[in-house]
C-alpha cells in the first residue's frame, strides 16, 4: 500500500573539501569557496599559493578566534606537490580550484580518477563592449577599471574592448589620455591608482605577450613595457598598456595575459561584435555599455559568458551565482547553488 510509505530526502555534508586558491585576491577568493562549504557542514583544507600563504594562515587563525572549532578550517602550504597530494587524498570529497585552465584540467582529471567532483573557476578573456549610444563617461571609467584595477590580475579583467566604429577614435583617445595619468606606486597609499604585478614571472609574461602581439601586427598606443617607479626601482611595475590593430588571431585576443594590457578593437553592429566576443575559448564574463535596454538584454542572452554586466563592470553580488562557460570552468561560486554543490543527496 503506497499510501503508507513515507518518502523523504536528506542533503548531507560531503565531508572534507579541498580549496586551492591562487595568488591574486587570495583572501577574497578563499572566502568565496570557504563560506558555502562551511555553511553546508563540511570541513575545509585550504592550499594557498606559495607566494601568498600568510593570508590563508591568518584567515584560519581568525576563524578559530571567531568561534569555529579548531580543525574545521585548516591550511597546508607548499608547492605544486602539496596541491597534488591534497587532490589525491582519499578523504577529500570535493575540490574547489581557482586558477589557470591548465591547472584546472589537471585537477579535474585527477579528481575524475577517484570519481570526486570539482568546482573550477579558471581563466578569462573578457570583452567590454561599448556601443555608440552609451554614456561614454561611465563606459570610459568602466573599461579602464575593468582592465587596470589590480594591475589586470583578475580572472574577469576586461582585456578586450570592442568599441563601435562611430565613436572608436575619440573613445580610444580618451582611454589613452586617462591611462597616461594613472599613478603607479605603493598600493597602500591613497594616491596610488595601480600597484605592481605580483611576481617577477608575471612581469616577464606581460612583457613577452606584448612583444608577441606587436610581432603579430598590433601597435602600441601607450605603455607596452616595464614602468619605473622612483620609490621602488626594483618593483614589478608594468605600464598601463593599450594596443590597437589587433587581429582576431592575435595572442591578446586568444590568450589570458593577467596583466594591465588592453586590446581596443572597432566593430560595426551587434552581429559582428557578438561573433567576435564569443570567438575565444573562454567564457567567464563580459560587459555591455548602451542606453538601449532591449539591445542590452539581447546581448546578455547571446554572449557566451557566465556573467554579463550591463552599464557596469566587476560588480559582484554574493547572492548571484558566479562561474564560467567553456574553458573558464565548471560549477559556481556564490548564490544558493554554491551551498548545494557541497551537499550530497540521500
Amino acid at each position: 500500500d503506497r499510501t503508507s510509505v513515507f518518502n523523504y530526502t536528506l542533503r548531507e555534508p560531503l565531508g572534507v573539501v579541498a580549496v586551492i586558491v591562487p595568488w591574486n585576491s587570495p583572501t577574497f577568493l578563499t572566502i568565496m569557496a570557504l563560506a558555502p562549504a562551511l555553511a553546508a557542514g563540511n570541513t575545509v583544507v585550504i592550499k594557498p599559493s606559495e607566494v601568498t600563504s600568510a593570508s590563508a594562515i591568518e584567515l584560519a587563525r581568525l576563524a578559530v578566534e571567531a568561534g569555529i572549532p579548531p580543525g574545521v578550517v585548516n591550511v597546508v602550504t607548499g608547492l605544486r606537490g602539496t596541491g597534488e597530494a591534497l587532490v589525491d587524498h582519499p578523504k577529500v570529497a570535493k575540490i574547489n580550484f581557482t586558477g589557470g585552465d591548465a591547472g584546472g584540467r589537471a585537477i579535474a582529471a585527477a579528481a575524475g580518477k577517484r570519481l570526486v567532483s570539482s568546482i573550477l573557476e579558471l581563466g578569462g578573456k573578457s570583452p567590454n563592449i561599448v556601443f555608440a549610444d552609451a554614456d561614454l563617461d561611465r563606459a570610459e571609467a568602466g573599461v579602464l577599471a575593468g582592465i587596470f584595477a589590480a594591475a589586470g590580475q583578475t580572472c574577469v579583467a576586461g582585456s578586450r574592448a570592442y568599441i563601435q566604429r562611430p565613436i572608436y577614435d575619440r573613445f580610444v583617445e580618451r582611454l589613452v589620455s586617462r591611462a597616461k595619468g594613472i599613478v603607479l606606486g605603493d598600493p597602500m597609499k591613497a594616491e596610488t591608482q595601480m600597484g605592481p604585478v605580483a611576481t617577477s614571472a608575471q612581469l616577464a609574461k606581460d612583457e613577452s605577450m606584448v612583444r608577441q602581439a606587436v610581432a603579430d601586427g598590433a601597435e602600441i598606443l601607450f605603455g607596452g613595457g616595464r614602468a619605473r617607479v622612483a620609490e621602488f626601482p626594483d618593483g614589478y611595475f608594468f605600464s598601463p598598456t593599450i594596443l590597437h590593430n589587433v587581429e582576431a588571431t592575435n595572442c591578446l585576443v586568444r590568450q589570458e595575459v593577467f596583466g594591465p594590457v588592453l586590446a581596443v578593437i572597432p566593430f560595426d553592429d551587434e552581429a559582428e561584435v557578438i561573433q567576435a566576443a564569443n570567438d575565444t575559448p573562454f567564457g567567464l564574463a563580459s560587459g555591455v555599455w548602451t542606453r538601449d535596454l532591449r539591445r542590452a538584454h539581447i546581448m546578455a542572452r547571446r554572449l557566451q559568458a557566465g556573467t554579463v554586466w550591463i552599464n557596469t563592470y566587476r560588480a559582484m553580488a554574493f547572492n548571484s551565482p558566479f562561474g564560467g562557460h567553456k574553458d573558464s570552468g565548471l560549477g559556481h561560486q556564490n548564490g544558493i547553488g554554491a551551498i548545494q554543490q557541497y551537499l550530497q543527496t540521500k
